[in-house]
């Protein structure tokens, strides 16, 4: 029977890596993966000998043909990215939607993320988070969604470039100078570090190179404290007016809106229904 695998693979030590996803990589017909030359050394490294080919931003539509042609023919196939968990801030969740619509059978293989590593050793709170992986690169467009986000309770996760790092911390500070930060770069490899510091001090160690630009960075921010939330801002909006600000806003659908909205106001949902669609 054809199957496809998600397979996560380490984050950067090679030695984070599981048996069974060793074994699966061992077994299977063919590894589709973002850079077959990055696989190729995981694969050398563990006597590895299954065909590798290339599954990426760029041919994904064309390789998802082909992945699903192989998988009518009842072969099994590997998905892994370069670092981490396939369909994590890569490709890969249309063709898993393309497989289950065939009936064809999807496995995950569990591995490292980094978003997840940085948060267990940056110190900050675990309990809420929300990753939102890579931001906008225009200044406005990406201050516009940390201004959106660093007003919840919730830890924030980013990734991040070393060429805009400076550029988000900035921003970032700009929003809320105190705000605590977690900075996590070259996680499990020889030069890992992990700075957590109000956001102001990570911009002053980035600026002297102290955090070195080089590697590939995650960003955590601490989310707001709730006893500093205005939890009064909509009291002038009528109901109507506070749907549709998380409408507008926060790109809520008008049914996620409306319980938003209950829950502010104390009200019950059907209430606000009614109300809001008697407004329209």
């Amino acid at each position: 029977m054809s199957i496809l695998y998600l397979v996560g693979t380490p984050i950067g030590n090679l030695e984070d890596i599981t048996y069974r996803a060793v074994r699966i990589l061992t077994e299977a017909d063919y590894i589709f993966c973002e850079d077959t030359r990055v696989t190729a050394k995981l694969c050398q490294h563990y006597s590895i000998n299954t065909p590798l080919k290339s599954y990426h931003e760029h041919n994904k539509d064309k390789a998802s043909k082909q992945i699903l042609e192989l998988l009518d023919t009842d072969k099994t196939v590997a998905l892994v990215s370069d670092a981490g968990c396939p369909c994590i801030s890569d490709p890969g969740y249309e063709l898993v939607n393309q497989a289950r619509d065939k009936e064809i059978r999807v496995e995950t293989i569990p591995g490292p993320n980094a978003a997840i590593t940085a948060l267990m050793t940056s110190g900050l709170p675990s309990y809420k988070f929300v990753f939102l992986g890579f931001l906008p690169r225009q200044a406005k467009e990406k201050h516009d969604v940390l201004d959106k986000w660093m007003q919840r309770e919730s830890t924030v996760m980013i990734y991040e470039s070393p060429y805009r790092v400076k550029q988000t911390v900035k921003a970032i500070s700009e929003i809320d100078s105190n705000r605590k930060i977690s900075l996590g770069r070259e996680l499990t490899k020889k030069f890992e570090q992990v700075v957590t510091e109000e956001s102001t001090i990570i911009e002053q160690m980035l600026e002297s190179e102290e955090i070195p630009q080089k590697g590939e960075f995650v960003i955590l921010i601490q989310g707001q404290d709730e006893s500093l939330q205005d939890t009064t801002w909509w009291e002038e909006m009528n109901l109507k007016e506070h749907v549709e600000f998380y409408v507008e806003n926060h790109e809520m659908r008008s049914k996620d809106a409306i319980k938003q909205v209950s829950i502010d106001r104390k009200m019950k949902k059907r209430d606000v229904y009614e109300a809001f669609h008697i407004q329209e």
